[in-house]
């Protein structure tokens, strides 16, 4: 494979570019859309911006490419990008009209390309003919798998009179302020390229050269995994800024994923190349077990649920090809092993490893003290040649959560409570590592740091990360039968220096923080359930997804439902309240504990583990746009899991709510104890 690679002609891309086509502002106003794609160029004023109208923030990769769209893995995906678009209750892109358009510039406004890692989005505006996007600023993992793709990226709203005026830009235009490598990855038009350069020799990697400082718990897992100037791996120390490539100790991705990156593979590598370290790479089949359940009938019409099975196909022939562990669908019922952040929480990672995923919520390991993050599709595929990712060691915000938390708060309305500060929903974490720290952090058990880690990526952040301690020590012994006196040496060095430098810190008290919730349209709409002006009446309640699918998870639906019934109650007519495992083996923990028992006798509907309703693909999604849903999950964009409105919260909440019939806190009448 090697030796082929280093024969192929690898040329930088033209420098001037000119960007010859349309420019598509996403503005708040549909009427504005639809004018644009019926031909009208908006005007727009680039010196008084005041007099522009609205740009729509926030705009997700579930709104760019909802999730059913991701099935298909070509150039179909052209058709696709803007269809989940919402601007106030309307989506006024249709099927192929960015494409017509012939628009090569999309502008918007703040944190584009929130959310799921999903390169369809920005591989679905390159088939449209989409070559440079503008924003206010740009969610870390959107903008690198434009990066990797070849998709422009700036802040810069200047280009567009340049653009419109049919003038040259140089390329240095959108490699200002880059590193190094990011630089050169623009200059030769995507990621592929220029490893294939790397492999030749053509380009310059700036080497690790730090003096010695004092590091940050992350800083120093990524000094470990670093690739030195010998060849080897390990520099002495880093700081933010640093560049280069960092070896991965796993490399997973799921059915929606690894087909894609399977083809660009044998395209760009060959149908015979054998990746590089086959056991260190794992698969998933979790996503779209259940999708046949929920999938309407006219996305059937379209092909979407045969697309679907052709994905679980795609991924099964390349993992057995290359002999790459599968973690699939059950043989005996219908479910999976499980969501692939439980499995590896549960099975493979260890502390002061470095993970990447094809997922935004791989950070969830970051519980017991790994640096994990989510990349793309070319990222993923790159690394089955290199079996290292690139990365610009990010700056850390210390999340400080002192004090004593109350019986019926959990680490969901911590999170909730992060995501609704100004700090976090104007941008500025973005891209950084979120370090949680403080006496409440400390209390809290893995499965429930899990939680706080895998909503890392909801904030923005490069990854979310707790330094590990006696309680992650535990969990590798009982959870993963380690030696103690192993676990224990796993930890050494594995803490924040004392004189550690951090772009901000954050500290709240615990004792201030009751159950939250996020209203609908984003997981940064928190506000304290008791805040509430009237009652929320709900007709679907879900607890579920890699979030709150944990074993500890489980044990506050039971601890709620098992109250609940003692008082003669159970889950209300007027709800349904689905329970979804996020893996066989909190199935099993569930089993030994009797929780199948309590869940049946309170009318919880029990599901087998998959992603599910997460992203629109199993029960417990809504189904109207008025239809009420409470969840325990991690988004509640616009679309992501049906039309209906999305509320956020705790399991204690959800099934607090699920019984009631409407949001409301949980009052315990005893006192819950940690699992």
């Amino acid at each position: 494979m090697i030796n082929f690679l280093l024969e192929r002609k690898i040329e930088k891309r033209l420098d001037p570019v000119r960007l010859q086509g349309r420019i598509l502002f996403l503005t708040e106003d549909p009427e504005l859309i639809k004018r644009q794609l019926a031909g009208e160029d908006l005007p727009w004023d680039t010196k008084n911006p005041a007099n522009n109208p609205k740009l729509r923030d926030d705009i997700s990769t579930d709104e760019i490419t909802p999730a059913h769209y991701c099935f298909y893995f070509d150039e179909t995906l052209g058709e696709i990008p803007y269809l989940g678009l919402k601007c106030g209750n309307v989506t006024p892109i249709g099927r192929g009209e960015v494409k017509r358009g012939g628009f090569v510039c999309a502008v918007s406004g703040k944190r584009r390309g929130k959310g799921s890692s999903r390169e369809q989005s920005p591989y679905a505006e390159m088939c449209a003919g989409i070559r440079v996007v503008i924003a206010e600023n740009i969610e870390r993992i959107y903008k690198q798998n434009c990066q990797n793709l070849g998709v422009l990226t700036s802040t810069d709203f200047s280009l567009i009179d340049r653009i419109r005026g049919g003038e040259e830009v140089a390329l240095s235009e959108f490699t200002a302020g880059e590193d190094e490598i990011t630089r050169q990855v623009i200059e030769y038009g995507g990621l592929f390229p220029f490893n294939v350069a790397r492999m030749q020799g053509k380009v310059f990697l700036p080497p690790v050269r730090t003096g010695s400082r004092p590091m940050t718990l992350a800083e120093k897992i990524f000094a470990r995994h670093m690739a030195n100037e010998t060849g080897g791996v390990g520099v002495a120390c880093v700081k933010p800024g640093d560049t280069g490539f960092a070896q991965a100790d796993l490399r997973f991705s799921h059915e929606y994923v690894t087909p894609m990156a399977a083809i660009f593979f044998e395209r760009y590598v060959g149908k015979d190349a054998k990746v590089n370290d086959a056991g260190s790479i794992i698969f998933f089949r979790d996503h779209l077990t259940f999708l046949d359940e929920v999938i309407s009938e006219e996305k059937k019409k379209l092909g979407l649920l045969d697309l679907a099975t052709q994905l679980k196909l795609k991924q099964q022939d390349f993992a057995a090809k290359q002999g790459i562990k599968l973690h699939g669908e059950l043989k005996d019922r219908k479910g999976s092993e499980g969501i692939c952040h439980s499995i590896v929480l549960e099975s493979y990672a260890l502390p002061g490893q470095l993970n990447i995923g094809s997922d935004s919520h791989t950070p969830h390991v970051g519980a017991i003290g790994c640096v994990a993050f989510g990349i793309g599709t070319t990222d993923v595929f790159n690394s089955w040649i290199t079996k290292d990712v690139r990365v610009k060691v990010p700056e850390s915000v210390r999340i400080v959560i002192r004090g004593k938390r109350h019986a019926n708060a959990t680490a969901k309305d911590f999170i909730l409570k992060i995501l609704s500060l100004d700090y976090v929903r104007s941008g500025k974490a973005l891209a950084k590592v979120m370090e949680y720290a403080g006496e409440a952090i400390e209390e809290l058990s893995v499965d429930e740091r899990a939680t706080m880690t895998n909503m890392a990526a909801e904030i923005g952040g490069f990854t979310g990360i707790v330094a590990p301690d006696k309680k992650a020590v535990d969990f590798l012994v009982e959870r993963r039968g380690i030696d103690q006196a192993k676990a224990e040496a796993m930890m050494a060095g594995l803490y924040s220096d004392r004189d550690a430098q951090y772009a901000h810190v954050i500290e709240l008290d615990a004792a201030e923080i009751t159950p939250m919730v996020a209203t609908p349209g984003d997981p940064g709409n928190g506000k304290y359930v008791r805040d509430l002006n009237t009652p929320v009446p709900i007709e679907i309640a879900y607890g579920g997804t890699c979030t709150a699918g944990k074993n500890e998870d489980m044990d506050m639906y039971a601890a709620v439902l098992a109250d609940a019934l003692r008082q003669g109650k159970r889950v209300a007519d007027s709800v349904k309240f689905y329970i979804q495992f996020g893996s066989q083996e909190t199935r099993e923990y569930c089993l030994r504990k009797g929780y199948l028992d309590v869940f049946q006798k309170a009318g919880a509907i029990v599901i087998e583990p998959s992603c599910g309703a997460c992203i629109n693909a199993g029960p417990g999604v809504s189904t109207r746009p008025d239809q009420v849903v409470i969840s325990a999950q991690n988004r509640n964009f616009p679309g992501r899991s049906g039309p209906g409105q999305m509320y956020l919260a705790s399991p204690l909440t959800v099934a607090a709510s699920a019984v009631a019939g409407y949001i409301v806190e949980y009052e315990p009448s005893e006192v819950l104890v940690d699992a």
